[in-house]
């Protein structure tokens, strides 16, 4: 097997300007694979049409959530909530033969493999939060304080858990057995829409939004386990910065506004192996 392992995120198809950007995305070959870190869209009909098109181009397309596909937005005529909405999703990514976190993981045996793709869901339990702030109920308030929050207190809801605390505990405690029991026979790529570690969410203009992007209890998995690389998004920061010897690459597209600012220096899709 040949080809080339890409990574993409926060499409954001929804958006009017971005849609385009999607329609732009091609592999380079017949064999190429392409990871969906999350926030394609809000809408389950634009999920659907964006995973469709990249499934079809594609040898394989391997999708995790960002928070944006979990929200229960009033446009949506799809109207479930949490837990019952992800596994909607799930089903819908497996009829168009999208690979999702509830999937075995699979093998890139392609430049730079073989190595094993751990796509994961595991959100985030505002243990990101400032040193001021001794519990997730003073980090919300500090944000509201500031002005800046997070539109998941309004439209990702967690049903059945009583809160996303409780769900991505749950979502970790998942993880690591399945992380756990692939043993280290071969390197991972570890995928998932929050990045695993706090580092990444130091250079944020609002440290109060930092709660919304992950949990501590994944800052060591990229050591515990045997990793080649680790892909996230969700920051709308694109960029590869190293930790402990691990790459970690931020790979979303972002808003009009930040992509028009930025540009897209090293093009729409980044290069997850072969490293460059």
């Amino acid at each position: 097997m040949t080809g080339t392992l890409w990574a993409v995120s926060d499409l954001h198809v929804g958006v009017a300007d971005n849609r385009p950007l999607a329609e732009r995305l091609r592999p380079e070959g017949d064999e190429d694979w392409l990871i969906v870190a999350g926030d394609v869209a809000e809408t389950a009909a634009d999920i659907e049409w964006a995973l469709g098109m990249l499934a079809r181009r594609f040898a394989q397309v391997v999708w995790v959530p960002g928070n944006h596909e979990l929200w229960t937005v009033p446009a949506d005529p799809l109207q479930l909530r949490g837990v019952a909405r992800y596994e909607h999703l799930v089903g819908l990514c497996r009829a168009l033969g999208v690979l999702t976190p509830e999937d075995p993981y699979p093998v890139w045996s392609g430049a730079g493999g073989p190595v094993r793709i751990a796509p994961l869901f595991v959100l985030y339990d505002h243990t990101f939060r400032t040193a001021t702030a001794a519990t997730p109920q003073q980090a919300i308030e500090q944000a509201y304080d500031a002005g800046v929050v997070c539109t998941d207190e309004f439209m990702l809801h967690p049903d059945p858990y009583p809160d996303r605390i409780a769900w991505c505990a749950a979502r970790v405690e998942l993880s690591e057995r399945r992380l756990t029991a692939a043993g280290d026979e071969l390197p991972l790529v570890l995928v998932n829409h929050w990045p695993l570690v706090r580092q990444p969410t130091d250079v944020l203009h609002h440290p109060e939004f930092a709660q919304w992007c992950g949990t501590v209890r994944t800052a060591d998995w990229h050591r515990r386990f045997p990793t080649a690389a680790a892909v996230y998004g969700h920051l709308h920061i694109p960029r590869t910065t190293v930790y402990d010897g691990v790459r970690f690459e931020e790979v979303s597209i972002g808003y009009p506004r930040e992509w028009r600012r930025r540009g897209h220096p090293r093009g729409l899709l980044r290069k997850i192996l072969p490293a460059d």
